[in-house]
């Protein structure tokens, strides 16, 4: 084949996918003249045209034919890699993410919409009606991300610094600027921020790192082996990021926060009704700040029952919180 029915081709192809879908399809007389605005005003005929969509369905670029009015035969390509709703999410995913700014927001989803029709394409939100608080280490998140990945893939050990803001806003380092070494396992989304979990060889414990608070990471050449690791366990026990001593708990809660508790500990969630008004949780937490910080949040309507020295924090804590009010 020549190269002139080569960019033909090409063009043929690129017009029907940027052009058709399942709601807009063109008969042989509008290909023909998209086509003549892309190749410099040559002109083809319908039977070139027609055996061209031949060649371009029997290579798997599936071309649809439907009848429309005056018996006219209507052209398409409806297949994509990604359904509608699929772009839909990708997209609300990267307006949702709040490290990335507003710019970089543009050009992904610019990207994305490249991967369907012109006409869908449209339909899909731009990030200037979503605008959030662009962060100024997004730069550095992206250079965190690459290592890291390559860092899992290779099993190799991350070396970097890690810290976080001041009340002033300058970012000071935890362990007075000590380097960590980490053998890392996995880099998951979680609460709107990236997380690191990985293996601290100091304390030979597992623990997560937030990758906006890194610094200076490197991908050190020393090569690890990974040990017994269940991802979606430690997820769950450490309570949304919260790190502690793992323990059994009893929490009783008003009826209205059925939806809350099994939005935060899952369908699998061991919830008994007891009256009419209250049901009890049961199951595993880590003891931590967080998890009482979060039991406070619903007021009355939650109270510990289990174990004693947990009730014992909470109580302290409300006693603090009371204390707090009584300052003149």
């Amino acid at each position: 084949m020549e190269r002139g029915s080569n960019y033909r081709l090409l063009k043929i192809k690129e017009i029907l996918f940027n052009e058709t879908d399942e709601y807009n399809e063109l008969d042989l007389q509008e290909l023909s003249e998209k086509l003549r605005l892309l190749t410099d005003d040559m002109t083809f005929d319908s039977r070139t045209i027609k055996r061209d969509l031949a060649i371009l369905d029997e290579t798997d670029f599936e071309i649809v034919r439907n009848t429309g009015k005056f018996g006219k035969t209507l052209f398409s390509h409806q297949a994509r890699l990604f359904e509608t709703y699929q772009l839909r999410l990708i997209i609300d995913a990267i307006l949702s993410a709040r490290f990335i700014t507003t710019n970089e927001k543009k050009k992904l989803i610019n990207k994305v919409k490249q991967l369907t029709s012109k006409s869908i394409a449209k339909t899909l939100p731009e990030p200037i009606l979503f605008s959030q608080s662009a962060n100024i280490d997004y730069e550095l998140v992206k250079l965190n991300i690459d290592c890291v990945h390559r860092a899992i893939s290779e099993s190799k050990v991350l070396t970097y610094q890690y810290g976080k803001f001041n009340v002033d806003k300058q970012f000071e380092y935890h362990r007075k600027g000590d380097r960590y070494y980490v053998e890392p396992y996995a880099l998951i989304w979680q609460n709107d921020y990236y997380y690191l979990i990985g293996r601290f060889q100091e304390t030979n414990e597992m623990r997560h790192y937030r990758l906006d608070r890194i610094r200076n990471i490197e991908v050190n050449d020393t090569p690890f082996k990974k040990g017994d690791f269940q991802l979606q366990d430690y997820v769950n026990q450490s309570f949304h990021m919260f790190a502690g001593e793992e323990i059994w708990i009893k929490v009783r809660f008003h009826i209205n926060l059925v939806n809350v508790v099994l939005d935060r500990f899952g369908q699998e969630a061991d919830m008994k009704q007891v009256d009419d008004d209250y049901f009890v949780l049961t199951t595993k937490a880590k003891l931590s700040d967080g998890l009482i910080n979060w039991i406070l949040t619903w007021g009355n309507q939650a109270k510990v029952l289990s174990p004693e020295h947990l009730v014992d924090k909470m109580k302290e804590k409300i006693n603090q919180m009371n204390e707090v009010y009584q300052e003149k």
